[in-house]
């Protein structure tokens, strides 16, 4: 998924092998110094050594290890080249060191062997055995120089040849331990990469899903929640680290109960505006670990479940809504033609206008379920909702002969910029404004239709809020107010809240039922902007 290089897998000759390089030079020439000035006269040196010498050496090569931490810091010459020195002058300092010691019998040739790794392992293989073949020379010519002008014991080549086979051992197996090295620091920086973007893949899927995901330690700590979560919890944003008891008490008291149940714990919680239906899911076999919990909003189900109903039926209603459609315009056209005959009495108009009125009403829900089974695709455009809501009032007073004071428009100040489809935003707020001038008479007052939109405060959302002036709606009704042929008028189809929700959906708004206080109901669109 990243085609860029592993930001791990650099080179080892990098600043950072530098600082490597540098702390086992510190380290080993520190150690030396402690060997060397540690008695003050050390039993193991060689009677051919000169100890003041070798304490001389330490110093400058102290000093040559300070001057290349200076080096490092001024970033000059190429990590690469000051690795190569380093590892040149080591070589030549330890071999002179091994000599004024007392020679090969000390044991400080092993030395050499210790700079031909790290010369192998900082530099990834590069000039391994090159640095060998310089160690095994050196030990050589000292060998060949203290016999020719001091006196080194006897046999001591076959000890210089043995310390030569070595460092070029030392070298190959330091240059596979590297290559293998930087071949598992280059995986694992992959597997860094792939894990890094799997897990922004896992989120972004997380955050997409339509149910709730909360993830919770064992001590009920908030570890993961979703957008779908927040929304249904009615939440805004939350940090990590937080105690579920404290955000939602109500979901905090269904966890403890399901932890300690055996069976499946099939309950509806109301948190806020939404009946949530939570499952659990256990992150390992015990009370005190973490668990999984996925929150289902329990009206959607209902919803889907009404979707999938209305779904089988559709083909089914809509041919008999145009079977009936044909001979109901038979029997409303002979009903006008009885009511025009001259022998047709009071008593046979009146039972010609029940044919009519009911007839009007079969043909009124017929309407309602042809438009739900050939309901159009949204076409959204860019509107000033301002200046279209005020096209939108003009029109229903002059089309419903209403006072215009009985359906009153509050807009904010500055313009507001919405996307969507007029035509079903349009047929949304006539159902609304039908329901209210319908269902909203309070005893002797006229009936008042407020249309208010307001935008929320640090949201990207506008609310356009529909209000009457009526008795409100009976608690035991709100739960049904947008399920198809739910009406409590014997003259409604049941169908206009749900054709409205149903659209407002398809166009990626969200119509709800806001409680208020008495009297009055009201209903609010959330649109994005």
């Amino acid at each position: 998924m990243n085609s860029a290089p592993p930001p791990h897998a650099q080179p080892l000759h990098s600043p950072r092998a530098l600082g490597w390089l540098l702390f086992y030079r510190l380290s080993l020439v520190l150690a030396l110094i402690v060997i060397f000035f540690y008695p003050q006269t050390p039993t193991w040196l060689s009677a051919h050594g000169n100890l003041s010498m070798a304490r001389l050496l330490l110093k400058l090569q102290t000093l040559s290890v300070l001057i290349g931490g200076g080096l490092m810091l001024l970033g000059r010459p190429k990590p690469a080249r000051q690795i190569e020195l380093a590892i040149f002058f080591d070589l030549v300092f330890y071999t002179v060191l091994m000599h004024v010691s007392g020679g090969i019998s000390t044991g400080l040739g092993l030395i050499l062997a210790i700079v031909v790794a790290a010369g192998a392992i900082t530099l990834e293989g590069r000039l391994s055995l090159l640095f060998a073949a310089l160690a095994t020379l050196a030990v050589i010519f000292q060998q060949f120089y203290a016999e020719l002008y001091g006196s080194a014991p006897s046999g001591s080549y076959t000890q210089a040849g043995l310390l030569g086979v070595t460092y070029f051992a030392v070298a190959l197996l330091a240059h596979v331990l590297s290559r293998r090295l930087h071949e598992t620091e280059h995986l694992a920086a992959r597997r860094q990469v792939d894990l890094a973007d799997l897990s922004k893949l896992n989120e972004f899927i997380i955050q997409s899903m339509s149910t709730g995901v909360l993830a919770v330690t064992g001590d009920r700590t908030l570890l993961v929640l979703n957008n779908a979560a927040k929304r249904l919890l009615g939440m805004g944003e939350t940090r990590g680290g937080e105690q579920l008891g404290r955000l939602s008490p109500a979901l905090n008291r269904w966890l403890g109960q399901a932890l300690t149940s055996s069976g499946a714990n099939d309950e509806v919680l109301s948190l806020g505006e939404h009946e949530v239906r939570p499952r659990l899911q256990r992150l390992d076999d015990f009370r005190a670990g973490g668990a999984l919990i996925f929150l289902d909003d329990n009206r959607r189900l209902v919803r889907e479940a009404q979707e999938i109903k209305l779904a089988s039926l559709g083909r089914l209603t809509a041919s008999i809504a145009h079977n009936i459609r044909n001979p109901l315009s038979s029997i409303t056209h002979a009903g006008q033609l009885l009511a025009e005959a001259e022998h047709c009495g009071p008593e046979e108009q009146h039972l010609l206008n029940i044919v009519r009125r009911n007839a009007l009403r079969i043909d009124e829900t017929v309407t309602s379920i042809l438009e739900l089974s050939r309901r159009d695709q949204p076409q959204p455009q860019q509107l000033d909702i301002g200046g279209w809501l005020r096209e939108f009032r003009d029109e229903y007073l002059a089309g419903n002969r209403i006072d215009p004071e009985a359906l009153r428009l509050l807009l904010p100040d500055e313009p507001i910029s919405v996307s969507l489809d007029p035509r079903h935003f349009g047929q949304v707020l006539r159902n609304l404004c039908d329901n209210a001038f319908l269902h909203g008479q309070a005893d002797g007052e006229p009936t008042r239709v407020c249309i208010r939109v307001t935008r929320v405060p640090g949201s990207d959302t506008l609310h356009v809020n529909l209000a009457d002036n009526g008795p409100g709606i009976p608690e035991q009704h709100v739960a049904h107010l947008f399920d198809p042929f739910f009406t409590t008028a014997s003259t409604g189809t049941g169908l206009g809240l749900y054709t409205a929700r149903e659209l407002c959906e398809a166009n990626g708004l969200r119509l709800e039922y806001s409680h208020q206080p008495p009297p009055g109901a009201q209903f609010r669109v959330i649109l994005p902007t």
